[in-house]
């Protein structure tokens, strides 16, 4: 089975190292470069991990912050994806499942008066 991999967006990492605090620090550049995207853009393209990128957008961004592919995108596996076998909770054995753990069910019986 291939591994999955998943990535961590560092856009907002690069822009504080290179004294950019806002994320409307990116709309001038970006103009300059012919990329005319809105504040509220700009803003989830910072705060936000993209799901979905133009590669004008990519490579602007490469050449405003003077950085390299592997600096703003880091691959990593994904969550979960190399994990073994589920471990049984503290205290409990492999075998014994959650049917196991359930209360009994209370019998109530008339109280004689």
């Amino acid at each position: 089975m291939a591994a999955k991999l998943d990535y961590r967006w560092h856009l907002r990492h690069l822009m504080a190292d290179r004294g950019m605090f806002s994320t409307t620090d990116l709309l001038p550049p970006l103009a300059q470069r012919g990329i005319n995207l809105s504040s509220s853009q700009v803003y989830r393209l910072v705060v936000e991990r993209p799901e979905r990128l133009s590669l004008k957008i990519l490579m602007a961004l490469l050449d405003i912050l003077d950085c390299t592919m592997d600096d703003l995108i880091e691959p990593v596996a994904a969550a979960g994806a190399a994990q073994g076998p589920k471990k049984a909770a503290a205290g409990g054995t492999a075998a014994e499942s959650i049917g196991d753990l359930r209360p009994k069910r209370a019998r109530i019986a008339p109280v004689d008066q």
